[in-house]
């Protein structure tokens, strides 16, 4: 039976939440989650990612697991860079940025070189007529403290939609 890339998301989200910020699979050891506004819809979405740390910054890949465009979250951090990441137990502010020429090839060839997951965005590039954007998330570049903060209530409503304890305590309480 196959799962919908947004059950699976899902899935990962809940696991992310239920081990402070660890989980298996393709995403073991580099897993963040990506709070972003939709560009159209203006809702706070979120999205699992994997990750490398890059001198205090936070490197993710739009590879969109190899399809012939580019993931809906890379569409939402460039009409509102401004978003918010939760890496383990903490949380911050970032500002989302498309890096270009030698540094987009280092940061790629870093992350391809890194996992598993990585070593598919080789072959993604090799076969796709795209160049796979390689977004930096600056904490810096956010604010001048950068210290993990707790989630806003939006966002702590977003992810408490993904958990299934929270619609079973709300089915309980109704």
């Amino acid at each position: 039976m196959s799962t919908s890339p947004a059950d699976y998301n899902a899935q990962i989200i809940d696991e992310f939440h239920a081990n402070e910020g660890r989980v298996g699979g393709v995403f073991e050891g580099i897993p963040m989650l990506l709070h972003h506004v939709g560009a159209k819809s203006g809702q706070w979405r979120v999205n699992p990612l994997a990750y490398l740390s890059d001198g205090g910054r936070y490197v993710v890949i739009a590879s969109n697991g190899g399809a012939l465009t580019s993931p809906g979250w890379d569409h939402n951090v460039r009409a509102h860079p401004n978003v918010t990441i939760e890496v383990g137990t903490e949380t911050f502010d970032v500002v989302a940025s498309e890096t270009t020429g030698e540094e987009r090839e280092r940061l790629f060839r870093a992350q391809a070189e890194r996992s598993e997951l990585g070593q598919r965005l080789f072959e993604f590039e090799k076969k796709l007529a795209r160049v796979i954007p390689v977004v930096v998330l600056d904490a810096a570049v956010a604010a001048t403290d950068s210290s993990p903060r707790p989630l806003t209530n939006d966002q702590r409503a977003n992810r408490d939609s993904h958990d299934p304890r929270t619609e079973q305590a709300q089915a309980a309480g109704s």
